[in-house]
């Protein structure tokens, strides 16, 4: 049962990412054990912009809208805490977990991953994914109460789209 499970979610992740395309529309997948959300969006700026944008934690409330605050440094093996206008009241204390320059950023803690995703798209831009997987043995106890990240993720896509290409034209 837990191979056709297994088989049946990711048939549902690709189809999802299949027809999401680069539109920067939100998909979410949701089994008892998890949920995960992603989005992709096609930036007319080269993965360098996007990667200095992504890693400067500082600057992210001046360009996003769904960031209020992120203390710390973003950087291989560092802790960052961020608040979110998700839950205005809360700190995510999170891991930076992977760090790879100008490609993937993965940020988490214990109920979950956020990966961040640079990939050239060929026509001098960048496809930028965004995917986030909560979940674990307790997650049915407490899912009802994670809201729907389906339009904050949305808003971040087209947030840093907009600043990557603002600054993406300067250079």
């Amino acid at each position: 049962m837990k191979p056709l499970l297994t088989f049946l979610t990711l048939i549902l992740v690709m189809s999802a990412t299949h027809s999401n395309g680069q539109s920067g529309k939100a998909t979410t997948v949701k089994t008892t054990f998890h949920r995960e959300t992603s989005v992709q969006i096609g930036i007319q700026a080269d993965a360098a912009v996007l990667w200095s944008l992504l890693t400067d934690a500082a600057n992210y409330p001046k360009w996003n809208a769904t960031i209020t605050s992120i203390e710390g440094k973003i950087a291989a093996g560092e802790t960052i805490k961020l608040k979110s206008t998700l839950d205005a009241k809360r700190t995510f204390k999170l891991r930076i977990k992977e760090f790879e320059p100008n490609k993937r950023l993965v940020w988490g803690d214990g109920q979950g991953n956020r990966v961040y995703t640079l990939t050239p798209n060929g026509s001098g831009g960048t496809t930028f994914t965004m995917v986030e997987k909560i979940g674990g043995l307790m997650f049915p106890m407490y899912a009802r109460m994670i809201p729907p990240f389906d339009a904050s993720f949305e808003q971040f896509a087209a947030d840093l789209k907009k600043e990557a290409e603002k600054k993406g034209s300067h250079s």
